[in-house]
Order: structure tokens, then sequence, then C-alpha cells
């Protein structure tokens, strides 16, 4: 009896992508010819993340117009740049109001500096009285003070620097310390200076530190008395090293009565009547920020950038538009 051989079944063709993932044929099967080998890790490429992906130069079109738009953006670009970096260069006044008392190291004194010029007064009638709500009372205060002959010795120029208490009070120009009343005082006069604390010479800001510069009553009656009152509001300035300055502006208000003592006499005298103000002023001078200078910039770029694109756009397809009607291919 003889043996023979079995006759083969036939071939099973895998699929391709079985290969690529990795497997293996079973039995009676096999890849077919053209089935590429399992797939390869490909290498990990960073430029996956970029987003602003390049364009060739060959796929782009310039236009007059693209051109036109795009020089005037570069020059609305600088200048809007150069104001914000004018105004990040440049300072800046901050102005904040609140109630405390910012020069406590004062011992409660305020220093007043007082220019005035009596044209028609002799130097040895002029006094200056000090009194306040604290019981201070002083007649013919000398200490820091000048007088200046004017007209001859006729006038005088009175000059004076002292210190009041942080209540109310008055300072007033007369003739009650002189040894001998004159008969009939002219108090006609003309105020230079009047100023309360620290000299502030801050170009930004604007107050009434002076408020009584140039008030002249030459005109006025000769023997009246003239009373201003004034509401000192406490100052700070605090510059860009953080230093402080104090100093005082006030508002003034005036009236003028013709007064008599208690022997029927007519004695004028220029009173300043004053009081101060719970409010206090503060100035702060500041500089932009380095990230809101960039953050603008970024803002000006991009917004000019966005808009020019958007108004070129518009008017290519507007262009393109009508030469296809010049054509006749618009339905």
């Amino acid at each position: 009896m003889g043996w023979c051989c079995a006759a083969a079944g036939p071939v099973t063709s895998w699929p391709c992508s079985r290969r690529q993932r990795g497997e293996k044929p079973g039995p009676g099967a096999a890849w077919p010819a053209a089935c590429p080998g399992p797939a390869t890790n490909m290498p990990f490429d960073f430029r996956r993340f970029d987003i602003y992906r390049k364009v060739p130069k060959d796929l782009t079109q310039p236009t007059y117009t693209g051109a036109i738009i795009s020089v005037c953006c570069c020059l609305f670009i600088l200048f809007l740049f150069l104001s914000e970096l004018t105004g990040f260069i440049a300072t800046e006044i901050v102005n904040e109001l609140y109630v405390d008392d910012p020069d406590k190291d004062s011992g409660g004194k305020i220093e007043v500096n007082l220019n005035i010029s009596l044209p028609n007064l002799h130097c040895e009638l002029v006094g200056l009285d000090i009194q306040d709500e604290m019981g201070r009372h002083e007649v013919g205060h000398i200490d820091n003070s000048m007088k200046i002959p004017l007209n001859n010795g006729d006038g005088c120029r009175f000059e004076g620097h002292f210190s009041i208490n942080k209540v109310p009070g008055n300072f007033h120009v007369s003739t009650h310390s002189a040894t001998a009343q004159p008969q009939n005082p002219d108090m006609t006069h003309v105020i230079h200076k009047l100023s309360f604390g620290d000299k502030l010479q801050v170009h930004n800001v604007h107050g009434a530190f002076n408020a009584l510069e140039g008030a002249d009553k030459l005109s006025s009656n000769p023997l009246a008395s003239h009373d201003y009152i004034l509401k000192i509001v406490p100052t700070v300035y605090e510059d860009m090293s953080g230093k402080q300055r104090y100093s005082y502006q006030y508002t003034v208000a005036n009236k003028e009565y013709v007064a008599y003592s208690h022997t029927g006499r007519i004695i004028p005298a220029i009173w300043f009547r004053y009081d101060l103000s719970p409010i206090t002023v503060k100035y702060t001078e500041r500089r932009q920020p380095l990230y809101r200078f960039i953050t603008s910039i970024c803002a000006i770029i991009g917004g000019t950038f966005t808009v020019a694109g958007i108004l070129d756009s518009c008017i290519f397809t507007a262009s393109e538009a009508w030469k296809k009607i010049q054509l006749g291919k618009m339905q």
C-alpha cells in the first residue's frame, strides 16, 4: 500500500492594516506582496506647535492699495507709539482727600510767611499781634521779622516769619504795640505774600498756596479795618522717591469796616482770622508702570494691523468683484 502527499489548501490573505499594527499572520495566511511593513514611531517634531504657519511668497499677491494701507498703518503705529512713550516717560500727579493731620511731627505748629506793604504808615507804628483759642496773646511780635522803610520813611514794608498753633485764631497788623497811638493811622496796604508751611515748587500742582498775593487795598478807606477770613487746608506732596513735603492751601473772604474803641477812637487793623479744615489734600507723583506701557504698545500694534487687514481685505474683495463684473463673469 503506497502513501501519497495531501494537496495544499488555499492561502488566506490578511489585511495590511494588521501588519502595520505589528500582528503576525495565522496558519494558512500570508501578507499581500505590496503590503508595507509595520509602522515605525516618527520622531517628535516641535514645529507642530507653530500657530503662525508661513505662506510661500509665490502664493501671495501684492497690490497698490495694500502698499498704501501698509505705509499708513506703520505711520499711525509710530505716532501712537511716540505718544505712549511720552506719557510713560512723563510723571503724573494723582490727588486724594482724607481726614487726618499729615504733619504730626510739627508739634502742632504751622509756619507762616507774611510780606505786606503799608505805604502811609511809619515803621515805628507797625506791629504784629498773635492770639488763638489756646490762650496765646502776643502784642508786638518781633522774632524773625523785619521792617523796611518806604516812601522816604513815610511808609513801611513788614516781612515776618512766625508760627501759629493748629487751632482757630488770628494774627493782625496794627498799631497796638506802638508807645503812642497815632491820631489817624492809615491802613491802606498791598499784600505781597501770605503762605503757610513749606513752599511747593511743582508745575503740575495748581493750588491756592498764596491766594492773597497781590491783594491791593490802596484805594480803600484809610481808617477802615480789613478782615481776611482764611480757611486753611493741609496739603501733602509726595515725590517719586517717597519724600513728603507739607504745605497749606487756603481760601479767603474779606470785608472792610470802621472799628471804634471803647473811648470812641478809630483804631484800624488788618486782621487775618484763620481756621483749619479737617480735610487733607495729598498729591502723589507717579509714573506709568512698565507692564501697562507694554500692554498699550501691544494693543496699538495688534489693533492697528487687524483693522488695516480687514480694510485691505474688503478693498481687495470689492476690486476683484468689480473686475468680474467688468468681464461679465458675475451674474
